[in-house]
């Protein structure tokens, strides 16, 4: 994404636009640039593309990388890349008399493979109707993707035709290449050099509970002004000073707030998640136990909140 975005912007202040696309004749074909088959994955040609490219990898780059691990998404990547650019060429030479001799700048395949893999591994997380028509939360993600394909036409269209078909290839096992991994000696380089550039990518890690803050003076607190909406107690109870007492006024309390906002006590704060939810969330973390899982559904009142637990989890 960083790459991506700091290569577009550079290739624009510098004027560099029309070294970026792809097209057979007259630039391989008479001319012979066939470093042009590499440099036009490298950035977009406009804003609006690049911004369609980052919004597609923060919504499904980022849970995609999260399944394969880092090592892995950067070894597809790569294989994507190679594959698309293979493909495209091939589709240059054999349909550039109907029309197809450019193909605009940019990664597009290779987020395409990417959306192929968030398209088999990311179930939907919820369903809704427009007009009777059954959609879920993942239409919103294909309208931009379909802004992206169809940016540009035809060469937009069949970028993204070659990114989802690099992706079908790479999930089906037709060649052998999930079991490829990048070399021991590029990942020393990136680790060495490349990602002190990036900093941290594990996220903070977020408290289940909130815990106010213990001080240590005792006299702040007896200074302060106690404000609180109990009914006031009698002068014997006050003088008594029983737990009792005190927990009478605690539950009125409690009872007050209860009918003030709609809440119902619940004994073991506890919710009981249903099978689907279970299915759900185990099918979209794979490597987390049910027990885990379990866990994170019964501390949190909707799926989407077991989700972020999930995903803020080390």
């Amino acid at each position: 994404m960083m790459s991506c975005a700091l290569t577009s912007i550079v290739g624009g202040v510098l004027d560099m636009k029309h070294y970026l696309h792809l097209q057979l004749v007259p630039h391989i074909s008479r001319h012979h640039q066939y470093w042009r088959l590499v440099t036009h994955h490298l950035a977009f040609s406009n804003s609006s593309d690049l911004l369609l490219a980052e919004l597609l990898l923060y919504g499904v780059g980022v849970n995609i990388e999260q399944q394969f691990g880092s090592i892995k998404f950067a070894s597809f990547t790569i294989v994507s890349a190679l594959m698309a650019t293979t493909l495209e060429f091939l589709a240059l030479i054999l349909l550039h008399r109907v029309g197809i001799n450019h193909i605009p700048p940019g990664p597009t395949a290779v987020v395409f493979s990417i959306l192929y893999q968030w398209y088999r591994l990311v179930p939907a997380t919820y369903h809704f109707k427009v007009f009777g028509i059954p959609l879920s939360n993942k239409a919103f993600t294909y309208v931009l993707a379909s802004q992206l394909a169809l940016g540009h036409m035809p060469g937009s269209l069949a970028s993204a035709c070659i990114g989802l078909f690099v992706g079908f290839i790479y999930r089906s096992e037709v060649i052998n290449i999930k079991a490829w991994r990048v070399s021991p000696a590029v990942l020393e380089f990136a680790t060495r050099f490349l990602l002190p550039l990036v900093g941290s990518t594990r996220p903070p890690r977020r408290l289940n509970r909130a815990r106010p803050e213990r001080s240590d003076s005792t006299t702040e607190t007896r200074n302060e002004e106690v404000i609180t909406t109990a009914r006031p107690s009698t002068p014997a109870a006050q003088a008594d000073g029983s737990p009792s007492a005190q927990g009478e006024a605690g539950s009125v309390v409690r009872e007050w707030v209860n009918e003030l906002t709609g809440r119902r006590e619940d004994a073991t704060r506890i919710r009981t998640p249903s099978e689907t939810e279970i299915t759900q969330l185990i099918g979209m973390f794979p490597d987390i136990s049910r027990d885990v899982i379990m866990g994170a559904l019964q501390r949190s009142p909707s799926i989407e909140a077991a989700v972020e637990i999930l995903l803020a989890a080390p």
